[in-house]
């Protein structure tokens, strides 16, 4: 991840690469170890996790994951768990800037943020159901208390998409933005959010 920052505001960024964004084990050790920086650092208040350039976070890296077994895959699935609920439970407001796909693991990342602003053209969805998995990191417990049951079933189920139009519709969004704008509303929403000081209110100590 990238870290830079506006106005006080952290920016957490996905590496511009070919592939679209994947959560492998060093991503998310080195995303826990940011917002640890982030918190010790005193010098921000919010923070937002980005998109790069062509999709927010498509889940874990298949190849990765089914090379684990029994105690690895324990380890992996604490890791993204460790993480989300770092997100959750994070004294600073985190806000995710979402483009493109959000998918699997990085679904379960952007419900664990306080807030979410996406792209027109984003597209949301848990895919495990169709390749016999179950994502792990909370998604299946917050999903259902965000977008209610009959819409979370038909992305956990049946393993549908569904349009940014319609994220915004149930809930599952905050707010839609421009391409061009996407970074600039989503630290807008970071700073609205941190001076509410209503963070309290906002962390959610049950997410898994």
């Amino acid at each position: 991840m990238e870290l830079s920052s506006s106005d006080s505001i952290a920016i957490l960024s996905f590496p511009e690469h070919p592939e679209y964004p994947r959560l492998r084990r060093d991503v998310l050790s080195a995303l826990r170890e940011q917002l640890r920086a982030i918190t010790a650092s005193r010098a921000f208040r919010g923070v937002v996790i980005a998109a790069n350039s062509r999709s927010f976070a498509v889940g874990a890296q298949l190849e990765e994951v089914t090379t684990l077994s029994g105690v690895a895959a324990f380890e992996f699935a604490r890791l993204g768990q460790g993480l989300c609920r770092q997100i959750a439970q994070f004294p600073l407001p985190v806000v995710a800037a979402i483009r493109g796909f959000c998918l699997g693991g990085g679904l379960d990342l952007a419900l664990a943020c306080h807030g979410r602003v996406a792209t027109y053209d984003s597209s949301f969805g848990s895919p495990g159901a169709t390749l016999g998995l179950v994502t792990g990191w909370g998604g299946t417990g917050s999903l259902p208390r965000r977008v209610g049951r009959a819409t979370a079933l038909q992305m956990l189920v049946a393993g549908d998409r569904i349009p940014a139009t319609q994220a915004l519709t149930v809930g599952l969004i905050d707010e839609l933005a421009p391409n061009a704008d996407l970074l600039s509303a989503a630290l807008h929403r970071a700073t609205v959010i941190a001076s509410s000081r209503s963070m309290a209110a906002l962390r959610r100590p049950s997410f898994l």
